[in-house]
């Protein structure tokens, strides 16, 4: 299935050179290709692939007119003018693209555009696109299991200050003349030990873990002010970037009050504020398809599907973890029809020779690289379940833990009542 989904279309005017005119239309960016539709007509007037760019310019026409130019290798010469918003949001989204596209297929990309890949390539890279997934699930569970450890230690310490709050609670009771009452001091050791635990705790709870760091085009409030700049994602938030690598802006995890998927290539993160304008980013990017897997796993419920992604969904398009499914689905069967595939001894003329002439649906090169991506797969999926079920564990004591110092608190609580 085709990969070339629309990220975004503009209304501009093409420079036709034959009839040296402007024509009115609209400006259409795709995953792989730039197309001009007129509006006149509805008709494609042109349309080539990013791969085939060598350079995005912003000219004046006429000495007066903002224009974008887009040269190919053919050196042919485009002419867009009278962008709309403005001609930096284009050229920023356009230029981000075709970066992108030339820096994930490095020195082939013309090739690749021209030479469809065979069944065995577009599955070993579904597969390879998987395992780096798992990948970084399998990077967000280790940090989620290093929170929960903190966590828990930090539960074990308030335990042992409540065992010590009861103490003196029981010494504040007693009556002063009963004779067996002593004051229970602290010993310093006790206050340093107490006090570089309480460090290290809170040093591990606020330990950053990156999850995944994606170059994109930045826009906040209005769609007319954009900005190269890159989005991470870690495991307590997220974080907005410029392109000289400064902070515009930190989400603490929750701080996110809702992330809407506008395409798989566009996402509009927010947090609302009573009293005060929300803050609110909205981020194109050629790799956002590896990300949003990641926001919904971490983000859950705040993660909505607007009309344009769930529709591209619906057709297998869509998501990456959509297309992961297909190929745990087709796996098995392709390998083994790669695999065991023999001549057929049926009665229908001309079968058996057209069955050995055409070529195995895999080469036994993909063969092996399939065997050893599902084999890292196995491996990461297994070490994943053993991690949930030690998180799960962890939860089962944490939850037992809370009750138990919610119990004990209420309890010394009243007992403080008392005593004043």
């Amino acid at each position: 299935m085709s990969r070339d989904i629309c990220v975004h279309s503009w209304p501009c005017s093409y420079y036709l050179e034959l009839e040296k005119r402007w024509v009115p239309g609209r400006l259409l960016l795709t995953s792989l290709s730039l197309k001009f539709m007129t509006d006149k007509t509805g008709d494609f007037l042109v349309s080539f692939p990013l791969a085939s760019i060598i350079e995005i310019k912003k000219e004046a026409s006429h000495f007066i007119f903002s224009s974008i130019t887009i040269l190919e290798k053919n050196h042919v010469k485009h002419w867009f003018s009278s962008l709309q918003p403005s001609r930096n949001v284009v050229f920023y989204v356009v230029e981000h693209f075709w970066r992108e596209l030339l820096l994930s297929q490095p020195g082939a990309a013309v090739e690749a555009s021209s030479s469809p890949k065979t069944k065995g390539q577009e599955l070993t890279g579904l597969m390879a696109s998987s395992q780096k997934r798992l990948e970084d699930a399998a990077r967000v569970l280790h940090h989620q299991g290093e929170q929960l450890d903190s966590i828990a230690s930090s539960l074990d310490k308030m335990e042992s200050d409540l065992d010590v709050a009861d103490r003196l609670l029981t010494e504040l009771e007693s009556p002063s003349w009963w004779p067996f009452s002593s004051k229970l001091w602290k010993m310093p050791s006790d206050t340093k030990a107490r006090g570089h635990s309480s460090m290290t705790c809170s040093k591990a709870l606020g330990k950053e873990g990156t999850v995944i760091r994606i170059p994109a085009v930045i826009s906040q409030r209005t769609e007319s002010h954009v900005k190269p700049g890159r989005l991470t994602i870690l495991v307590s938030g997220l974080e907005v970037h410029d392109s000289d690598s400064s902070l515009i802006h930190r989400f603490e995890r929750e701080d996110v009050d809702d992330i809407k998927v506008h395409t798989p290539y566009e996402v509009s993160i927010r947090q609302r504020f009573i009293g005060k304008p929300d803050i609110a980013f909205r981020l194109i990017s050629a790799r956002m398809p590896e990300v949003i897997p990641i926001l919904e796993m971490q983000f859950n419920k705040k993660v909505e599907l607007l009309e344009d992604a769930l529709m591209i969904r619906s057709t297998g398009t869509s998501s990456p973890v959509k297309k992961g499914y297909s190929v745990w689905q087709g796996a098995s069967g392709l390998m083994d029809c790669a695999r065991h595939r023999e001549p057929s001894t049926g009665s229908q003329e001309g079968g058996p020779l057209q069955l050995q002439a055409t070529e195995p649906l895999i080469s036994e090169e993909n063969t092996q690289e399939l065997r050893q991506i599902l084999g890292k797969l196995k491996g990461l999926a297994l070490d994943a379940e053993a991690e949930l079920e030690r998180q799960d564990e962890a939860l089962d004591d944490i939850t037992t833990a809370v009750d138990r110092t919610t119990l004990t608190v209420d309890k010394h609580t009243r007992r403080m009542k008392k005593l004043t």
